[in-house]
């Protein structure tokens, strides 16, 4: 399926709920799984949520199970939607790598 561009690089809302949907879940437990894992630091509200679950939907990522109730669907992320997760992973590994050498040499320079 077409990637689409604006999922190069996942946002921090795309991020979780995509985390969230390694395992299914129907919506009101997305939004309960990234609060509680993030212990509150970080809420989706429905509007939001609904909204990257359409796009990740269209983009290929995850996908409706087939057997879910018309009024509470369950999503879960498709092999695509692992990988690209991996890549994120890994790209904001990179992420914090360059910026925790750059904080640890911080106060070197100039001494």
């Amino acid at each position: 399926m077409a990637k689409g561009k604006s999922l190069d690089e996942l946002t921090d809302p795309v991020f979780y709920i995509l985390v969230a949907l390694v395992e299914p879940r129907h919506g009101y437990a997305i939004m309960q799984y990234v609060e509680e894992e993030t212990e509150g630091t970080f809420k989706i509200g429905p509007a939001t949520l609904y909204t990257i679950i359409k796009k990740l939907l269209d983009s290929g990522l995850i996908e409706a199970e087939p057997d879910s109730e018309p009024r509470r669907k369950t999503y879960v992320a498709t092999n695509y939607g692992i990988s690209k997760l991996e890549e994120e992973v890994e790209r904001r590994s990179r992420m914090v790598d360059l910026a925790t050498i750059v904080l640890q040499t911080r106060g070197r320079k100039g001494q």
